[in-house]
């Protein structure tokens, strides 16, 4: 294990450590006071926590954000973002001091919160409290599967810590529970938490909104705690983060009692210095009593030579990287596999194995639900991508997300591809975002279509970060049946389809199921929702070419001779009844378009985009969900087959044709929109 023992140079003071922390305060007032607007007091109430933890224990290069190995970071109280940036400028990362002048601007690697992407370092966005915690539980199962898969006797390169600093509003949001008591019941050993125990929130103290007993809810978690760590005191903070490396067996909770603001003699310690700049006077007079004197944004050389961690950290990375040469001469297939995974990259033959796949699906033309087909799709991945991770918000039996290969990852087996998340959708998406950030793991997650509204923020969050998260969602609509409208999903997609970034696909039959997992597999850098249904759907004859369409997103399924007089538009369970219904209609010729993902097509070429929906032609839009993201391609003069009510509880059958969705209601709506 790595740096257990105190790495700083023997003879510095504590007077030393103080004013290399006030580098960190000085520069989070100064750059909230330019943009006039930002969070000081968080950065200054832990300031004293971060330089003990980045000088004395991280493992991390400045020259190299993105090195394996090293130590993760998360601060989940995000708002406090320039205590972040201040560490990256001071320590060599590629964030200069005109970065800093720059926080909050257009444009800037230094934004309000940390923002994936933006600058090396950040590990992950934060700003919504809770998931910066929960992230980094995903990041710490991500470690211990991947060094439970990789390391051998005498060959650890998987075998770093992921930290974490959360405030009181993190531990208040209801996902940082879900999180926290899953980290203790696998025995996260290397997930460090340090808790901002500073009693301040924006309202003010936080006594008669926040339980007491923060302590004794982390234990009954299973994680370790130790309590009443002065956050102003270098060698209480490093004994606590040396004890925490040394318990193995569980994660840590080191709780650090701050003063928010620390060092401004009239606004530290009140919600005054929460999110607000103290102002120039205040400022002055906090730069008198830290004794700090020296210019705004002028940081002395001495004290960049005492953060300078750019030599300590390629020396580390070196190491590394000959022990990793080790191990490849020792077992040359896992390494060139570890870097494989860690780059990102998909197995070279997986898109063509996929088409196989597909083509022998088109082939056989199975008559089952489309969750049934996702994990025939998941089937024929796993021995693909060995990568592969998976699990489910306890609804494995109903999300079909398990495969043959299937092994389970809990307390006492890290050496696994899947993991029953139990009855958190929330903390699940979060941790899954965690684990896709760390690296080297393709990860998907499933529940029941309607539930994801527990998990909305953190479909958006991947969307924001731009990384590849698989969302599975089984029972999509009022197919549901008899669980009634608390289960039955009549919204969400259309309410998924409008995030940014973000792909929802919604397959008719198998052989689009599977066409919708090799996409969502190869894109890594957004996410993907991928829609199933519990009822079986039939499927539907394509030729190569449609087969080679669906991918697109929306395609010609079936076509009549000459240009048509309507064009029937559905997805999922009601592209057969648009088949059906063309074949009802044998005085008028109908084409049909299935478009399993809206978000695909709009991202076609215009020609190919007017070839499906030809101009001019009017178009009748069917699917047992909502309107709203249907009148893009309909226009005003279309019509509508779909859902304008929450749905009953009732079989399946019995819905469809209580809501309207039979022939005779697409024949009428056909004859009402041309007339």
């Amino acid at each position: 294990m790595y740096n257990t023992e105190f790495l700083r140079n023997e003879g510095s003071t504590m007077a030393e450590q103080r004013e290399l922390a006030n580098a960190i305060r000085a520069l989070s007032m100064d750059a909230v006071q330019q943009a006039k607007s930002g969070h000081p007091g968080a950065p200054m109430g832990m300031a004293d926590i971060a330089e003990v933890l980045w000088n004395s224990h991280l493992k991390y290069n400045p020259c190299n954000a993105n090195w394996a190995d090293r130590d993760r970071f998360v601060l989940s109280n995000g708002h406090g973002s320039m205590l972040l940036y201040s560490l990256l400028h001071l320590t060599g990362f590629d964030l200069s001091i005109d970065e800093i002048k720059n926080f909050r601007q257009l444009h800037a690697k230094t934004p309000g919160h940390p923002e994936y992407g933006y600058a090396d370092g950040v590990e992950t966005t934060t700003g919504p409290l809770g998931q910066g915690i929960t992230n980094a539980v995903g990041m710490a199962i991500a470690e211990r599967t991947l060094a439970a898969t990789f390391n051998k006797p005498g060959h650890a390169i998987v075998d770093h810590f992921t930290y974490v600093f959360m405030g009181d509003g993190c531990l208040m949001e209801g996902l940082s529970h879900e999180s926290c008591a899953m980290a203790g019941t696998l025995g996260l050993g290397k997930l460090v938490a340090f808790w901002d125990d500073n009693d301040i929130s924006i309202d003010g103290h936080i006594g008669d909104w926040m339980e007491k007993g923060v302590p004794g809810r982390f234990k009954s978690y299973g994680w370790h705690v130790i309590a009443n760590v002065d956050g102003h005191d270098a060698e209480e903070i490093n004994a606590a983060i040396a004890e925490a490396k040394a318990t193995d067996d569980r994660p840590t909770l080191i709780c650090t009692r701050t003063v928010i603001g620390f060092g401004s003699p009239n606004l530290a310690g009140s919600h005054n210095c929460h999110g607000a700049p103290l102002g120039d006077v205040e400022i002055a007079k906090t730069r008198e009593q830290l004794g700090w004197n020296h210019p705004p944004f002028e940081i002395p050389q001495e004290i960049y030579d005492g953060w300078d961690h750019k030599a300590q950290g390629s020396e580390v990375e070196e190491d590394w990287n000959e022990r990793f040469r080790a191990y490849r001469a020792a077992y040359p297939n896992e390494a060139s596999e570890f870097e494989r995974r860690m780059a990102g990259e998909l197995p070279p033959n997986f898109s063509e194995e996929m088409d196989k796949y597909i083509a022998k699906t088109q082939e056989e033309m199975p008559n089952i639900a489309s969750r049934k087909a996702s994990q025939n799709a998941i089937e024929a991945m796993g021995p693909l991508v060995p990568e592969l991770f998976g699990g489910s918000a306890d609804l494995t039996g109903s999300n079909l997300t398990n495969w043959s290969g299937s092994v389970v990852v809990n307390h006492d087996n890290a050496d696994g591809n899947y993991i029953s998340w139990g009855v958190r959708e929330f903390g699940m998406a979060a941790m899954m975002n965690g684990m896709v950030l760390h690296g080297g793991l393709k990860v998907y997650g499933a529940t029941f279509l309607m539930f994801m509204e527990y998990m909305r923020n953190s479909l958006r969050m991947s969307a924001l970060m731009k990384i590849g998260t698989i969302y599975v969602y089984t029972h999509d609509s009022i197919g549901l049946g008899e669980d009634g409208p608390t289960h039955q999903a009549v919204e969400q997609i259309a309410s998924m389809r409008v995030i940014p970034n973000f792909h929802t696909w919604r397959a008719c039959d198998a052989i689009e199921s599977g066409v919708s997992w090799k996409v969502a597999m190869q894109r890594g850098d957004a996410p993907t929702a991928l829609i199933f249904s519990r009822q079986n759907l039939t499927p539907m004859e394509r030729t190569a070419e449609q087969v080679s369409n669906i991918e697109k997103g929306g395609y010609v399924l079936k076509d009549c001779d000459g240009d048509a007089d309507i064009i029937l538009i559905a997805t999922g369970s009601e592209v057969s009844l648009a088949v059906d219904s063309a074949t009802a209609m044998s005085d008028k010729k109908v084409r049909v378009v299935s478009m399993p993902c809206t978000n695909a097509f709009d991202e076609q070429h215009q020609a190919y985009k007017d070839s499906v929906l030809t101009p001019g032609i009017k178009r009748v839009a069917i699917e047992a969900g909502v309107a709203d993201s249907w009148y893009k391609y309909i226009g005003l003069d279309g019509g509508l087959v779909v859902m304008t009510t929450f749905g009953e509880s009732a079989p399946a059958a019995d819905l469809f044709k209580h809501f309207g969705f039979t022939v005779e209601k697409v024949v009428a709506t056909v004859e009402s929109v041309l007339g």
